[in-house]
């Protein structure tokens, strides 16, 4: 599959909490051609986020302003917040020559593929069963019963856009499920 500039672009996707920000993390530190394309949000950050690495924070008001000044590839608003990739750090990632992952949602995957220049793999990971998810959003202990309740309705409606993608992967287990991503990227780059 060829891509802008030969960069491999991949994105991820999956309902919430099923490991898409782990394994986009574990691809970006093995393979050091991929850069996160740092999507922007009005989310508030997290105790462990780090403005510039994890997202880009911004206000409701900012946000509309750049859908307005037509600045994303895409966004989408989600739990009441804003997640948007902009184009100009996607472009500038472009101009280094480097591969992009995208940790986007199933949304957000349609509208950038909507862009015919920009060629993707899109690969869709799913957690063994709607159970062990709500366990690893339990676990995982970011967010409270509310949102976790919020997060487990929409994987009803989340886990209907796999077809969408090229491929996808059950993540029942993190080291296997990263080992098939790494197949597809290898076989991609030969």
């Amino acid at each position: 599959m060829t891509t802008r500039n030969s960069s491999i672009m991949l994105i991820l996707s999956s309902p919430s909490g099923a490991g898409k920000t782990t394994l986009t993390k574990k691809i970006q530190q093995k393979y050091q051609n991929f850069k996160i394309s740092v999507s922007h949000t009005t989310r508030k950050a997290r105790s462990n986020e780090v403005e510039g690495i994890d997202y880009f924070f911004t206000n409701h008001e900012e946000f509309k302003k750049k859908i307005k000044n037509n600045e994303f590839y895409e966004y989408a608003k989600i739990f009441d917040n804003y997640y948007g990739t902009s184009k100009n750090s996607v472009n500038s990632l472009f101009e280094k020559k480097n591969d992009i992952l995208f940790d986007i949602d199933w949304q957000g995957t349609q509208q950038l593929s909507k862009f015919k220049e920009l060629k993707f793999i899109k690969i869709f990971l799913v957690p063994p069963d709607k159970k062990e998810l709500e366990n690893r959003l339990i676990q995982r202990n970011q967010d409270n019963a509310e949102v976790i309740t919020k997060r487990l309705t929409a994987y009803d409606n989340d886990i209907f856009h796999w077809s969408d993608y090229d491929y996808v992967i059950t993540n029942d287990n993190l080291e296997h499920c990263f080992s098939q991503i790494e197949k597809i990227i290898l076989t991609v780059k030969n």
